[in-house]
């Protein structure tokens, strides 16, 4: 697999990755984009979160984590300043077989739950979030 940096439109550094499928011509989801605040903490919290590898030669206001079986989005952190907004506008949805599992684990690196009134009592999902409040679930597929 290749990699090569570029730039997106404006000043929004981002990762040019060939996927390791025959995608041709079709659009599809390169990077999640997230702000920070605390660019330090929160590359710990999600890199350990996803078990996901932080692309060397990064600057101090911008990394980009990637899965480290190079399948499936990557997770950008880029530190700017910029207002939580709840309920979020846009959200990960992380799949897991071992949903209890996973929430604990979570909890243990700095993740919170978010009780919502609103949540059906059935619901395969637990909402939480990461140290800085960006909301995310973990959804239960087994």
């Amino acid at each position: 697999m290749s990699e090569s940096v570029g730039w997106c439109s404006g000043s929004h550094r981002c990762s040019r990755v060939r996927p390791p499928y025959n995608v041709g011509w079709m659009i599809r989801v390169g990077s999640i984009v997230l702000r920070v605040d605390d660019l330090q903490r929160q590359t710990e919290f999600w890199e350990a979160a996803l078990d996901y590898l932080r692309r060397e030669g990064d600057s101090d206001d911008f990394v980009l984590l990637r899965p480290r079986d190079g399948i499936g989005p990557n997770l950008s952190l880029d530190r700017v300043r910029s207002t939580l907004q709840i309920p979020p506008r846009i959200h990960l949805d992380l799949y897991t077989d071992d949903q209890a599992g996973e929430v604990e684990r979570l909890l243990g690196l700095g993740a919170t739950e978010i009780h919502w009134d609103k949540r059906p009592p059935d619901a395969d999902y637990v909402i939480l979030a990461d140290p800085e409040g960006n909301r995310f679930c973990v959804v239960d597929i087994g």
